[in-house]
């Protein structure tokens, strides 16, 4: 697409020269203005690459007109003509904000080459542009600034146009599910459907019919022909979230869906095209899966085209504050309440957590935060105990004041009881009191942890 150029000169005959050298130079397409307010009221209609203007003009002189382009069209790259060795009106110009000036008259090679570079200024701004409006599209869903958060924002802009396919991977509650939904909504395939499908909730052999669909008969109670996901996300994405979760049989038909763009619905006797992106999620470790032959590498490296793995809450503690904020307004309106905030000490409360639930736990805080608060300014009275460390709930000077109170062993087993309780207390209440997944999430056996839980009078049913 050609460069738009927009010559101003009160001299015609200058204006038509410069208007034939350009064009017969540069790909561009050049208009012309006689005077300052005629390119106002044209860059008011169009839109220019470059603007080129005299200084001396009757009326608007160059200055006056730059003055206004820097007010009006801050982005748009001024080049200044002046008359030769003029050299004063030239600094005054590019002090003014012009991007440069030639002197009249003007030697041909030498405007190209600066009107060139003038032009690649417009197309690096142009290009940051587009790059900054991405990336305000992915952090309009995902929140943090964080160096972490910056490299997945990176990543999500880079890979976002293209149609391959991503791995995503992070532990739960790190925001995989909306990761998936911003890689779409930023790729060309955002007006088509996302389709995503939480693949452990739903038993393999229902999965099957699910995915593929099924034809009339296949088996008992199919009465009619059904499309499956893979075809309901036709020109869109299917998500298949937490894909490390199923078995090797139901991988080998995926595998064959993803590498040969085509599927088989049960009892069709012929395999239909699908044209479908495909983006997966997992919690997992797939390295040591295929290591114990439980997920098949082949499927693996179909899947991994694109990885991203995205960082824990703990591992982003300074995104915690804007990430708060978001999600407050966000569920204020969901939840049709006045707008709320929290209290700096309850900032500082949410900053040291551990957040093994990671964002989501957060986000479960700051909703029962929301809901218990009767001011518009949410306290610790406001926060459910189950879900923190209550040791930073208390008054520190009264926590020293009891202690002093205490013999070490006394104090030294109210600390640990403190810590056990906030510690598998936060664990469980990430998982829903599944005593196995929060076992898991701190590296101890089941029965390990119960021995703990029951030391400590730690109830699992409390945090369901």
């Amino acid at each position: 697409m050609p460069f738009k150029i927009l010559t101003v000169d009160d001299e015609k005959d200058m204006t038509r020269l410069l208007k034939r050298t350009l064009e017969s130079e540069i790909d561009c397409k050049v208009s012309m203005a006689f005077s300052g307010q005629m390119a106002i009221n044209i860059l008011k209609e169009d839109s220019f690459d470059l603007a080129i203007s005299d200084i001396k003009m009757p009326g608007m002189d160059g200055f006056e007109l730059l003055d206004n382009i820097k007010q009006l069209f801050p982005d748009l790259t001024v080049v200044m003509l002046t008359a030769f060795g003029n050299i004063d009106l030239a600094v005054k110009a590019i002090k003014n904000g012009a991007y440069d000036f030639v002197s009249k008259p003007f030697d041909q090679n030498e405007i190209i080459f600066k009107i060139n570079k003038a032009l690649e200024r417009s197309s690096l701004l142009s290009e940051n542009k587009r790059l900054l409006k991405e990336k305000k599209g992915v952090s309009s869903q995902l929140v943090g600034n964080s160096e972490a958060m910056e490299k997945v924002f990176e990543k999500i802009s880079i890979i976002a146009p293209s149609d391959v396919s991503v791995l995503i991977l992070g532990e739960s509650g790190t925001g995989k599910d909306m990761t998936a939904k911003t890689i779409h909504s930023l790729s060309p395939r955002k007006q088509g459907p996302f389709i995503p499908i939480n693949c452990p909730t739903i038993p393999e052999h229902i999965l099957e019919s699910e995915l593929f669909g099924y034809k009339k008969g296949a088996f008992t109670n199919a009465v009619r022909d059904k499309k499956g996901l893979f075809q309901e996300a036709h020109k869109g994405t299917l998500f298949l979230d937490e894909i490390g979760d199923i078995g090797p049989a139901i991988q080998t038909k995926l595998l064959r869906a993803v590498q040969e763009k085509e599927i088989k619905p049960l009892g069709d006797t012929k395999t239909s095209k699908i044209d479908t992106r495909i983006i997966a999620s997992t919690n997992r470790n797939l390295e040591k899966k295929m290591a114990d032959h439980e997920f098949r590498k082949d499927f693996f490296y179909r899947l991994s085209v694109i990885t991203i793995e995205l960082p824990p809450l703990r591992d982003r503690v300074t995104d915690i504050p804007a990430l708060t904020s978001h999600l407050i307004e966000k569920n204020c309106q969901k939840l049709n309440k006045e707008p709320k905030k929290v209290a700096p000490e309850v900032l500082d409360l949410l900053i040291k957590q551990p957040w093994p639930g990671n964002v989501r736990e957060l986000e479960n805080v700051l909703i029962q935060g929301i809901l218990y608060s009767k001011e518009d300014t949410i306290t610790f009275a406001d926060l459910p105990d189950k879900n923190f460390n209550s040791s930073f709930k208390k008054d520190p000077a009264l926590k020293n004041q009891d202690f002093q109170k205490l013999l070490y062993k006394e104090a030294k087993e109210q600390i640990l009881n403190d810590f056990n309780h906030d510690y598998i207390g936060a664990l469980l209440s990430a998982t829903n009191g599944n005593v196995t997944q929060a076992a898991k999430k701190c590296n101890l056996d089941r029965q390990g942890l119960q021995q703990i839980m029951k030391r400590f009078s730690i109830d699992p049913t409390q945090f369901r």
